[in-house]
């Protein structure tokens, strides 16, 4: 499902003009990244957890040459599926 897709099921279940359900999405998501980017947790209990995850400095290899590089520490956004949206999937 893309962002468009989910827009146009939000306004159709909720009645609303698209305008007003992109808006609402964008909200919500905007809302997420401020948190995540804090280092907050977003939780919605049931469907799932966001986190910020470390990850320490590393070795690689450029996969069209082969020479190594550092990749550097980061920060990266985490999802962990909660029990229901898991019951959902199976």
């Amino acid at each position: 499902m893309t962002k468009d897709e989910m827009i146009e099921a939000i306004a159709k279940k909720m009645g609303l003009p698209k305008t007003q359900a992109a808006e609402t999405l964008g909200v919500v998501l905007d809302e997420i990244t401020k948190s995540l980017s804090k280092g907050n947790e977003v939780i919605f209990t049931g469907f799932g957890k966001f986190s910020v995850s470390d990850r320490k400095a590393r070795e690689g290899r450029n996969p069209k040459t082969g020479e190594k590089i550092k990749i550097p520490a980061m920060k990266v956004p985490k999802f962990k599926a909660g029990k229901v949206l898991k019951d959902a999937v199976k």
